[in-house]
């Protein structure tokens, strides 16, 4: 799909909207459902405040099933493909579909401890990033205060939200 202006958006049917962009949060198109309610949109920007405030109107338990729909980096179901394609995209754009076995073993052991001591997984909003950035986050916040992680995790997925949108709407 080539990107739309923000009037094209706007003038998206509900249903159409959540078929374009249901996908942005990661199976999660409540999220989009949510934030087409907030339409008509001033600009790009607003669409991404729209998203990131359906989720903040989110009960805890809906957000903490956000998280919990995204994929480990690097993880199974990255190497089998069997993942959105926008994870798809954004991890081979940071490295993620070549990483050395050593890499590979360092990527599973911090997801593995991760999701040990947090009950979802580590989200980091890899466009952009390199695979070295990614393992210093992770070592960086794998030891964090529960609360502090989840709330990092959102602000994240806020980021994953606005790197989506702006590949797909225009300025």
């Amino acid at each position: 799909m080539s990107a739309l202006s923000i009037a094209d958006v706007n003038g998206l049917s509900a249903d159409d909207f959540v078929a374009a962009f249901g996908d942005v949060a990661e199976h999660s198109p409540w999220v989009a459902e949510a934030a087409a309610a907030a339409r008509p949109f001033a600009d790009r920007e607003a669409m991404v405040a729209a998203f990131e405030a359906a989720v903040g109107a989110a009960s805890e338990a809906a957000r903490l099933a956000l998280i919990r729909a995204h994929p480990d980096l690097a993880g199974r179901a990255a190497l089998a493909g069997a993942i959105a394609e926008d994870s798809k995209r954004e991890q081979a754009g940071a490295g993620l579909d070549s990483l050395t076995p050593e890499e590979f073993s360092r990527f599973t052991d911090l997801n593995d401890r991760y999701r040990a001591r947090f009950g979802f997984p580590f989200i980091f909003a890899v466009k952009g990033a390199t695979k070295h950035q990614i393992l210093a986050g992770f070592a960086e916040r794998v030891d964090n205060d529960p609360a502090a992680e989840f709330a990092t995790a959102l602000r994240q997925i806020g980021r994953i939200f606005r790197f989506r949108i702006e590949d797909r709407v225009l300025p």
